[in-house]
């Protein structure tokens, strides 16, 4: 009996950790996480220019904190290329 207790252990594990994988994942390519990351730029980026007195810190801001939410968007199809190329 001890050794159905034990895999019946070791089934729950890995089942909670696939669960925590499957979120983790869903974190990792969801919108909320990206808009957060672009927002956290945009500041970020925000007060260093207005620091450094950039005119329009704000408005200057703007441009690395979109190509940074496009290279997000970009990576899903270099992923793929990579996938099929060269981790196969």
């Amino acid at each position: 009996m001890t050794s159905i207790n034990n895999l019946e252990n070791e089934i729950k594990l890995i089942k909670d950790r696939n669960k925590k994988v499957e979120t983790d994942k869903s974190w990792e390519t969801s919108w909320t996480r990206k808009i957060l990351l672009m927002t956290f730029t945009y500041l970020g980026i925000g007060f260093y220019l207005r620091a450094i007195n950039i005119d329009k810190p704000w408005l200057n801001a703007i441009v690395p904190s979109v190509g940074f939410l496009l290279s997000t968007l970009t990576l899903p199809f270099f992923k793929k290329i990579w996938e099929k190329y060269i981790h196969h």
